[in-house]
């Protein structure tokens, strides 16, 4: 009896570790035709005209699709490669080699679920099998201890449930060998597309990035490696997670784990091993705690749907944002006159990646300074990230602009405050703005505070030629957008000033996402 054909559609699982289709097929003794589909419109424009995979990220997924062939080439099977819409070239490839049935991993947001849609009514009008499979998260959705429209609204309500009721599944090996292609395919395996097919451009490292991301599964297990086992940098994590420079204050996963290089399962089951060998404290706990956030917004995006792209969010919150295009270039380009908003922009600009205490700061100055549509804010970071994942990108600026879940009124950076205290001695300022670094300490941070005189003289810096002056007042901005907040609520537009203490709490988020 010929054994079963089955195709694997990889789209944001690019590993064979962790793989459930991958793993289901081979218990079932099926021939196996792993395919990856280049969706031209992945590579097409986001609404306001940004490039939806950038550079930096369209390069990292090409090596991660050539290590993912590479990986399959070594176990004795191949890769499909093909450049089109999935849901036409999947059934094409189904009638033509008699494929049977059609494996792989869901997604819960809309333009994935649409095509997902598309490819059933397809497939289902060939009378080939669907089977799909829950694979980003630590838990199955039948393991989590409510249903998903009870998904709690408040990510520490819904973390302290799932830590209590629900076990975090094992991750399944890579395999060791695996089945042929069919003979009919073997010489029919398609080219990856080249950076200017996809209507990109190479990248080169910059020296002055975090890390040399690399794509694939093999180098994100490499990551990890380096950074739990070599460097034994996890026993310290929670300390160093809030840094700014350096490949090492954070485990850089991201990129990986956002094209499914490396799997959530996995990383928590090294963590558990390495709390067995070496030690179990806060930092490993925390690394778990940063995972469950992740899942956290893949959980709401899939309890609400099209409302994480709404301007008015979760919260429906109707705030009357500004579509200021000259400021928002001006943030985008890393030039408010605001250092460390700055320095940050210019890190991402130039290397597609971004820390969680800059990515924190960055949203909070755009939305609550500026006043500016967040989703502006989100369409770049969905561009140029080389970490973007959907739900969590747009569930996290939902946050920072106060209208996703777990809001907590208006909630805003105190940015001068974030500057000393993570970047004391202004070295992170001074490693992506060079012209401010003749500036001591910490006064690098605020010029505009450095008399005129001085500034010119000592260190030949002139705001507004050499470095830009500052395009807002960062108080007043945030007291403005404070009151446009407040009356969008339907609540006093002038409500009583803060106490000094409380000024500060309020300046200082608890539990914030943004996490890697």
């Amino acid at each position: 009896m010929h054994p079963p054909r089955i195709l694997l559609w990889y789209r944001h699982d690019l590993r064979l570790h962790d793989h459930q289709p991958l793993d289901t097929a081979r218990q079932q003794g099926a021939e196996i035709v792993p395919l990856y589909c280049f969706d031209p419109r992945e590579f097409a424009t986001t609404a306001s005209g940004f490039p939806k995979t950038g550079n930096f990220r369209g390069q990292f997924l090409r090596e991660s699709v050539a290590d993912l062939r590479a990986s399959l080439q070594e176990r004795g099977n191949n890769l499909l490669i093909r450049s089109g819409k999935p849901e036409v070239i999947i059934p094409q490839l189904c009638a033509q080699y008699k494929i049977e049935s059609v494996y792989w991993h869901r997604e819960v947001t809309s333009e994935e679920m649409r095509v997902e849609k598309r490819l059933k009514k397809a497939l289902n009008q060939q009378k080939v099998a669907v089977q799909t499979f829950w694979g980003t998260t630590l838990h199955e959705p039948a393991e989590l201890p409510f249903g998903m429209p009870q998904v709690p609204e408040v990510f520490t309500k819904f973390r302290k449930t799932v830590e209590k009721y629900a076990e975090i599944a094992p991750a399944l090996p890579q395999p060791t060998t695996l089945p042929p292609l069919p003979r009919k395919l073997a010489n029919k395996l398609g080219d990856i597309p080249t950076l200017k097919d996809l209507g990109l451009a190479k990248v080169e490292g910059d020296r002055r990035g975090v890390l040399n991301f690399v794509g694939g599964e093999t180098e994100g297990i490499k990551r990890l490696k380096d950074y739990f086992w070599q460097g034994n940098h996890l026993k310290h994590y929670k300390k160093t997670r809030n840094g700014l420079l350096g490949a090492d204050y954070s485990s850089k996963f991201s990129p990986w784990l956002a094209q499914g290089c490396l799997s959530a399962r996995y990383i928590a089951a090294q963590v558990a091993q390495y709390e067995a060998e070496r030690v179990a404290n806060d930092s490993t706990y925390w690394l778990i705690f940063e995972l469950l956030w992740r899942d956290y917004f893949r959980w709401i995006s899939a309890k609400h749907g099209i409302k994480i792209f709404q301007p008015e969010g979760l919260q429906g919150v109707k705030i009357p944002w500004k579509r200021d295009l000259e400021a928002f270039e001006l943030w985008r380009t890393g030039q408010t006159g605001i250092p460390f908003v700055d320095a940050n922009m210019r890190e991402l600009l130039q290397t597609g990646f971004m820390s969680n205490r800059g990515r924190q700061n960055v949203g909070s100055f755009l939305t609550k300074n500026l006043g500016i549509d967040w989703r502006l804010g989100a369409e770049w970071f969905e561009s140029q990230l080389i970490d973007y994942d959907v739900c969590s990108n747009w569930g996290n600026w939902n946050y920072t602009a106060g209208v996703g879940n777990d809001a907590r009124g208006f909630r805003y950076f105190n940015i001068p405050k974030q500057a000393k205290d993570y970047d004391p001695q202004g070295k992170y300022v001074r490693h992506w703005i060079p012209e401010l670094k003749s500036l001591p300490g910490e006064q690098i941070h605020q010029p505009w505070r450095i008399p005129v005189k001085e500034l010119g003289d000592r260190h030949g810096i002139t705001l507004g030629e050499t470095y830009p002056k500052p395009m807002v007042d960062l108080q007043q901005s945030v007291q403005e957008n404070e009151r446009i907040y407040q009356k969008a609520l339907g609540l006093d537009p002038n409500p009583p000033r803060r106490s000094k203490n409380r000024s500060k709490r309020k300046s200082s988020p608890k539990d914030q996402p943004w996490r890697r």
